[in-house]
């Protein structure tokens, strides 16, 4: 049976997705910096994330969801801590993640990464610059690792989802989520399980020629 370690499954995309693994029959461990889950963990700190590889068995399947909305504001009105913490969580966390779970796969020759990154980190958002800069790094390390990793067995993918319906959204500004429904075609927000059945495909023995890719999720909204 193989181990699935979610990220930020306390709630939101995170829980879904571990829901939806745990229907595939995967032994799955839910992390979160706290709440009802298996394993507390804050990924923003390096120490904490290496500390927890040292002391597990083994993670076959790693999900990085874990992930705050940051500041809605203009860039030149952000200050240094809301951009040091947003980049903290959503950049450094998923990269300590994905380093030591890497190393961990390659040595047994097997493993998938799936990272939760966003259309934002695709476009741009207006007022949520820190957010948008910091999912644009996520894309950027998982195109770079699954380059990397490609020989080792460890597949290493992205999704870039648009609006979806999660406690995320409620602490988004009312202009923002008016503009970023506005842009899509399918004229509405996404649902959990269904970025969860995307993910749960991407960490499936079904794939195995895709690595370093970002998979959309947008309703209709990504243009490339």
């Amino acid at each position: 049976m193989r181990t699935a370690l979610i990220i930020g499954a306390g709630k939101g995309l995170g829980l879904a997705i571990a829901e939806r693994l745990a229907a595939d029959g995967i032994r799955v461990i839910r992390s979160d910096i706290a709440g009802n889950v298996d394993v507390t963990l804050d990924v923003s700190k390096s120490a904490d994330v290496e500390t927890f590889f040292a002391s597990t068995s083994g993670v076959d399947i790693l999900v990085n969801s874990a992930g705050i909305a940051g500041p809605s504001s203009a860039v030149t009105e952000t200050s240094d801590a809301e951009w040091h913490r947003t980049i903290e969580v959503n950049l450094n966390g998923t990269f300590y993640m994905c380093r030591a779970a890497a190393r961990h796969m390659a040595a047994r020759g097997w493993g998938r990464i799936a990272n939760i990154a966003s259309i934002a980190g695709k476009e741009g958002n207006p007022m949520q610059g820190t957010y948008s800069a910091s999912k644009a790094g996520v894309i950027g390390l998982t195109k770079s690792m699954g380059k990397e990793m490609a020989a080792t067995g460890v597949i290493i993918n992205a999704i870039a989802p648009g609006l979806i319906d999660t406690e995320m959204v409620s602490h988004m500004s009312e202009a923002n989520r008016a503009r970023s429904l506005g842009k899509i075609p399918m004229g509405r927000m996404g649902q959990s399980p269904e970025v969860a059945e995307l993910v749960a495909w991407l960490v499936s023995d079904k794939v195995t020629f895709s690595t370093g890719a970002v998979y959309d999720i947008s309703g209709g909204r990504a243009t490339y």
